[in-house]
């Protein structure tokens, strides 16, 4: 028998030469809105430095089978968070999928028209019977919209081109004259990397209202956002910190998966990095109501939402 009395199960392991197992955290899940890529850096650095579980936070980071998924699993509760769209918000409150955003994590827009810089379109007034290649129908097709009348062009005089993903190669080949829905910090590195040259169009120099590309969301009927408030803070601190040192966080993000490694990747991390939110729970309130007037101007929504009704402002709690 020991000479001292062993008061705890945990005195007895430190005798015995063993330690605890580290506290797992507290459960939380994110789906993403499209497979691990340059745009989810803090998330993956705030991951790969252990700066959730520091926090409390046992993350599980989730890539959707479908890029519509994250909104339906963040109102189901099935996620705690979702990661979406800003313009995508106002049309899933018109279909009364109850979720509300909570944050940002790519506060401006990386949404472009593209075309060949070598080619015969120098502006979008150009584009007056060309034909522009899209991949999704609806947003994108409403920023084309309101971008081709800034500049006197009218959709109906336009070719518009279903080409699914394949809006590079499609340009590249010369099947369309431009394409809707490219992100300038990718499509652009694509054009190069098949040996030609990419210009991009923005919409907020386009009569499009500037709007956050990417936003978390949750469930609308959520009342504890403790952890949430948690995860973003963590995530900030990463933004800060990828800010700093863009090239040592960089080898720290491609280590998270092998097929993250590639040139494609790397050159889209340089171009995506200065666009985190350093401060994802502002709330723009302007911002977004001016978006949500836009969106009833075109007659994407029937009437601009409450903020109340779409987001949940953390920056005051």
């Amino acid at each position: 028998m020991s000479r001292f009395p062993i008061k705890s199960f945990a005195a007895a392991l430190m005798l015995a030469g063993l330690t605890l197992p580290a506290s797992a955290g507290t459960p939380f899940s994110v789906m993403l809105d499209w497979f691990v890529n340059p745009d989810h850096g803090p998330i993956i650095v705030a991951k790969q430095r252990g700066y959730f579980k520091e926090a409390g936070l046992d993350v599980e980071i989730i890539a959707p089978a479908d890029p519509s998924d994250p909104p339906k699993m963040a109102a189901a509760g099935e996620v705690d968070l979702g990661v979406s769209y800003q313009p995508q918000l106002y049309l899933q409150h018109k279909e009364g999928l109850p979720v509300v955003r909570v944050g940002s994590l790519i506060d401006s827009p990386l949404y472009c028209i593209m075309v060949d810089a070598d080619g015969p379109v120098k502006s979008l007034a150009d584009l007056k019977g060309g034909r522009v290649g899209f991949s999704v129908p609806g947003i994108e097709e409403a920023l084309m919209h309101r971008m081709l009348r800034t500049n006197g062009v009218e959709p109906d005089e336009v070719e518009q081109v279903n080409v699914n993903f394949a809006l590079t190669s499609a340009l590249a080949a010369g099947k369309v004259d431009a394409v809707g829905g490219a992100f300038r910090n990718f499509e652009l590195h694509q054009m190069a990397m098949v040996g030609r040259k990419g210009k991009c169009f923005f919409p907020e120099e386009h009569g499009v209202p500037v709007y956050e590309e990417l936003i978390y969301e949750t469930a609308a009927d959520r009342t504890d956002f403790s952890a949430i408030k948690t995860f973003l803070k963590v995530t900030a601190r990463a933004a800060e910190e990828i800010a700093k040192d863009p090239e040592g966080t960089w080898e720290e993000f491609k280590g998270y998966a092998a097929e993250l490694d590639d040139q494609l990747n790397h050159d889209a991390w340089f171009d995506t990095y200065p666009k985190f939110s350093v401060k994802p729970m502002a709330l723009d309130k302007a911002r977004y109501e001016a978006f949500g007037a836009y969106l009833n101007e075109i007659g994407m929504i029937e009437a601009t939402p409450p903020l109340d009704g779409i987001t949940h402002d953390l920056s005051g709690e």
